[in-house]
C-alpha cells in the first residue's frame, strides 16, 4: 500500500509506541519500514559555539545505537527495515528523506506537549502535519 514507511524515532516513550504501530503496519502490509532520527547542532553553529568533536561523534554514536535497536526489533518481528540517522532540523530533514526514499507514509510519535509550549517550543510532529506532502500519522 505505502510500499515505505518512515518512523520519525527519538526513543522517547510516545516514539517507541510509534515504533510498536510502525512495526504492526509494516508487517500487515509487507512494507519496508525506514527508521530515522536527526541530529541538530546547527543552532549551536549559529550562536558561534564550537562543538567539540568528541561531542559530535557521542550524539552521531548514541543515535546510531538506539537506532540499531529500533532496527532489531522491527527485524525481529519479521520487517525489511532502513535505519538512519540525519542531519539538521528534525521536521525538515524527515520530510527531505522521506521525498528521498519515496515515502508513502510518515509515522510520528506525540511528545505531548501543552499548548501554550507547543507555540513557543514548537513541535516536530506538529511541523510534519501541517507541511509534509504525504499523510503522517501520530502516535499518542
Amino acid at each position: 500500500m505505502f510500499v515505505k514507511i518512515l518512523l520519525a524515532f527519538d526513543g522517547s516513550e510516545n516514539s517507541m509506541k510509534a515504533l510498536d504501530v510502525g512495526i504492526k503496519l509494516a508487517a500487515e502490509l509487507k512494507d519496508i519500514l525506514a527508521i530515522v532520527t536527526a541530529v541538530d547542532i546547527s543552532h549551536l553553529y549559529g550562536e558561534g559555539v564550537v562543538v567539540p568533536q568528541e561531542s559530535l561523534d557521542s550524539a552521531y554514536g548514541k543515535s546510531q545505537e538506539m537506532l540499531g535497536k529500533a532496527k532489531e526489533q522491527a527485524e525481529k518481528a519479521g520487517v525489511s527495515t532502513i535505519a538512519e540517522v540525519l542531519e539538521g532540523e528534525a521536521s525538515r530533514s524527515i520530510m527531505d528523506y522521506s521525498v528521498k526514499i519515496g515515502a508513502g507514509l510518515i509515522i510520528s510519535g506525540s511528545r505531548g506537549l501543552s499548548a501554550a509550549k507547543r507555540i513557543f517550543l514548537g513541535s516536530v510532529s506538529t511541523r510534519l502535519v501541517q507541511e509534509s506532502k504525504i499523510p503522517v500519522l501520530v502516535v499518542k
